[in-house]
Order: C-alpha cells, then structure tokens, then sequence
C-alpha cells in the first residue's frame, strides 16, 4: 500500500481512521492530533471531521467527540505491520528503526514508532 496524495484520499484516509479508534470518546483536540497524522491543513481537518460527522462515525458535542464506529478496530494482528528500517515517525518526529504502518482500506498510515502508533489507534492515551 503507498501513502494517500490526493486531497481525496487523505480525506477518507482520516474517516476511516476516525472510525477505527478504540475510543468511544475523545475532545477535539486529540482527534485533531490523530488526523494530523494525515494532514496538517486546517481546512482538510475541517472536511474530514465534517465528513465523519455527516457519514455518521462521529457526533460532535462542542469540544467532543463521540465514535460511532460499530466495533471496528485496528486489528493489531493484521492491519499493523512493522518494517525494518530508518524512519521518522509521523506522529512525534523521533527517528525510528522500526515503522509501524496501519493498513486501513482507504490506505496505509505511517511510520510510527510503537508507543505512537497506539495513540493514533486509540488503544493509549497521553497518560498511559
């Protein structure tokens, strides 16, 4: 799989992800930090939360977010593959020699080291 580069394929990349968090609930601003995973443009953010909203995997409440998602997490087993190599994780910036990739049918997510790829999945959050 190979990294979105259209607008469109970040767009559903970042639904599809939002539909896959091991959250029920999380505010806005860590939603925010998962998507910037895909993108850093306010107005492609903007679409990806409206899509979401409007394709009914998230309901927003103010600062909140609530997932919709029916039960579809990553499956660690089989959506995440780590690969040997020097990386720089998408999340942090931390060099890595392992990338954790997320592969999601909208695209693959990545790299990430292990800690972050957690966070981005929803299965961790900053206080663990």
């Amino acid at each position: 799989m190979t990294e979105p580069s259209t607008r469109d394929e970040k767009l559903e990349l970042g639904v599809e992800l939002l539909a896959h968090l091991e959250r029920e609930e999380l505010d806005l601003a860590a939603a925010v930090d998962r998507i910037e995973t895909i993108t850093t443009s306010p107005g492609l953010t903007r679409d990806i939360l409206d899509a979401a909203e409007k394709r009914g995997v998230i309901d927003r409440d103010g600062a909140r977010l609530r997932i919709r998602r029916g039960g579809t997490y990553v499956e660690y087993e089989s959506q995440v593959v780590a690969r040997e190599g020097d990386f720089e994780c998408r999340r942090c910036g931390a060099s890595i020699s392992t990338g954790h990739f997320v592969e999601l049918d909208a695209g693959e997510l990545g790299p990430f080291g292990s800690s972050c790829v957690r966070k981005v999945t929803g299965r961790e959050t900053e206080s663990e």
